[in-house]
């Protein structure tokens, strides 16, 4: 009767074995990790900067004389060409100030003339006759002054561009000065964006490394802009608040896409030199903040938050939190944790650089 308990016993104890064998073979297994060190090289990398696209010129269209506004001749939006009338100030008071000049001048014209005739006949003297073609020549700045008035009544583009908003409507009091548009020329465009003072230096430095001034533009909708732009210039100093820069670029405005105010990204090719990169691979994010798992001599795994100068395809760059000497660990970052021990074999960075693969296993 005692052989059955026995042999439940005996089973339960082999079972219980078998299982903790299997366990320990299977976390034997989970233990063997690749681990590798951070690599250091000169490279360089594509970053984006948020950039103001604003139009290569964009000017204030005002009016040059106070009256009733009289004639708008163009629309919101509208392409213009230079010299194209936009809008007409009422200019009868004009058109009489000219025409009461220039009977001023006829009049100053006849005086003139009968003075020289008697001052040829020794009836009056020379002074008077130099009076005389005083009183005529400010008679004629009269009827100039007069006529620029009237064409001030009427308001041309500058240059080709593009129509913004018109605030004021037909027949509206109009006080000198005042807006009444604004004028874009979209056929160029200017994109600004500010760079950091390490990034600066190391562009400015590293004239050779960098090859071309070329740099792209992300417009707000995702999609890249089809024409390449140009790095023209750099401001002349720093602003103190932000420690950047701001360098400017020229794009083309092929299909009339861009317009004055909008945003994008700038991406722009950085030369870095002794950069520290590691593989993407390696790294985790918890709350936005990229972690390294480092191992020590000994096997143990600890954590270690990482700071980032940038990325390049497959490869994070380093700006602070690891050294060249580090081991990190490069496969199993997903199942690991803190205080782990583990045993690994150490690949060099060459090699793994030379076989990445883009998610962390």
């Amino acid at each position: 009767m005692m052989k059955k308990p026995l042999m439940l016993v005996g089973l339960y104890v082999l079972l219980c074995q078998t299982g903790c064998t299997q366990k320990k073979q299977e976390k034997e297994e989970v233990e063997h990790y690749t681990v590798t060190s951070p690599l250091k090289i000169d490279t360089s990398f594509t970053k984006e900067y948020v950039s103001q696209i604003l139009s290569v010129r964009n000017i204030e269209i005002r009016a040059r004389e106070k009256g009733y506004l009289q004639q708008i001749y163009v629309d919101e939006g509208q392409p213009v060409k230079a010299g194209q009338l936009l809008f007409k100030m009422m200019p009868k008071m004009y058109e009489a100030e000219l025409l009461k000049a220039l009977a001023e001048q006829k009049a100053s014209e006849i005086e003139m003339q009968n003075t020289k005739t008697l001052t040829d006949k020794n009836v009056v003297s020379k002074n008077e006759l130099a009076m005389a073609v005083a009183k005529l020549d400010q008679s004629r700045a009269e009827v100039s002054l007069a006529k620029l008035h009237l064409s001030l009544t009427e308001i041309r583009a500058p240059f080709d561009g593009m129509i913004d908003r018109i605030p004021k409507k037909l027949g509206s009091v109009v006080d000198e000065g005042e807006l009444l548009t604004s004028l874009s020329d979209n056929s160029q465009m200017f994109a600004y964006f500010n760079v950091s003072e390490p990034e600066y230096l190391n562009y400015q430095t590293h004239v050779k490394d960098r090859g071309n001034t070329k740099v792209s533009l992300v417009l707000a909708n995702n999609e890249m802009l089809q024409d390449k732009g140009n790095i023209e210039t750099v401001e002349g100093e720093f602003n103190n608040e932000t420690g950047s820069i701001a360098f400017r670029a020229r794009f083309p405005n092929t299909n009339k896409l861009l317009r004055n105010g909008e945003t994008g990204k700038v991406l722009m090719t950085m030369p870095l030199r002794n950069a520290l990169i590691i593989p993407q691979k390696a790294t985790y994010e918890i709350q936005d903040k990229v972690y390294v798992f480092v191992v020590d001599k000994k096997g143990k795994v600890r954590s270690r938050n990482i700071m980032l100068a940038g990325s390049i395809p497959d490869l994070y760059i380093i700006a602070s939190g690891i050294a060249e000497g580090d081991q990190i660990l490069l496969d199993g970052v997903q199942k690991v944790k803190e205080n782990d021990q583990i045993k690994y074999a150490f690949v060099s960075p060459k090699e793994v650089i030379s076989h990445l693969q883009l998610k962390a296993e």
